[in-house]
């Protein structure tokens, strides 16, 4: 069977993430004590003990899903056996490190550099996100352009689905075009500010420099990334679409039906939640999903 496993990105984290893991598994308590050490700071505290609030902190909140992901992936050890991988925003990071094309060193440090990087650009100007449920993607994206603001569509997360991102002016008028072009519903998500946008422009050269630093291996699986929504095996494209990825789209919808159409029969969501698998069967309901052990 063809098993496709797939990662979270923000938003999938929940008090208490990874206890069980560091509880039952000498290699995941290895690890967890591993990212204390890279981060300098105790985040296993935060993530076994901090409340929603605590958990919410841009330099916790990334690092913390990687971090169980990651570790949840190693300790499968012989089961992790993936035909093809992919994550969502943040879960392409874990999805490679996973897939072996980064060390689990290197790739802590770039979601540390990431998550800091993405703060100070939300820090530098008003901006927000905001999810439009029951439109069709075109309807969103012509509203989008028609809004003399910075607004874009910026996660594709499953038809009838779509995460736009902008100035904060930008995504309220948006938001109040796509009602009254028949959205269900437009609802302002409590993130730091504008991600997958041209505002995350500062952002996107900050971490490019310490991607262009950082050594990419082959992966021992086709990554699909979210820029494209295409299988890459290739170190340099793997690299030019990770510097991209924070000021362009998340293609989820693409991803999940090029990986159905290329074979993937199962997917498995390695890392907190099942957000993913709800968004996987909401593309193909006859998929199988389930979340890893």
């Amino acid at each position: 069977m063809n098993k496709a496993y797939v990662f979270p990105g923000q938003g999938a984290q929940y008090p208490g993430m990874g206890k069980d893991l560091y509880d039952k598994s000498k290699q995941a308590r290895q690890m967890f004590e591993k990212g204390d050490e890279i981060l300098r700071f105790n985040i296993t505290d935060i993530m076994f003990e901090g409340s929603d609030e605590d958990l919410r902190q841009t330099k916790v909140t990334q690092p913390a899903i990687f971090l169980h992901s990651v570790i949840l992936a190693a300790t499968m050890g012989n089961d992790f056996d993936p035909a093809m991988v992919a994550g969502h925003s943040l879960g392409e990071f874990s999805a490679l490190v996973a897939a072996a094309a980064i060390s689990f060193e290197d790739g802590l440090q770039l979601v540390y550099k990431r998550a800091m990087a993405m703060q100070k650009a939300c820090e530098a100007e008003p901006s927000a996100m905001a999810a439009i449920i029951g439109l069709d993607d075109k309807t969103v994206e012509d509203v989008c352009q028609s809004v003399n603001e910075v607004v874009v569509p910026a996660n594709y997360n499953c038809p009838g689905q779509l995460v736009i991102s902008g100035s904060t002016e930008g995504v309220d008028k948006a938001c109040e075009k796509l009602k009254e072009a028949g959205a269900k519903r437009a609802l302002p998500l409590k993130v730091g500010g504008a991600f997958h946008s041209p505002l995350m422009e500062p952002a996107r050269v900050e971490l490019a420099a310490a991607i262009n630093a950082t050594n990419i291996d082959k992966p021992i699986c086709p990554a699909y990334q979210n820029v494209n929504a295409k299988p890459v095996m290739n170190p340099p494209d793997i690299r030019k679409n990770l510097v991209a990825q924070l000021t362009s789209p998340i293609l989820w919808t693409q991803t999940m039906q090029n990986m159905i159409n290329d074979g993937a029969q199962k997917f498995i969501e390695v890392g907190p939640g099942t957000v993913l698998q709800g968004l996987v069967k909401k593309i193909n309901n006859e998929i199988e999903t389930e979340s890893a052990q």
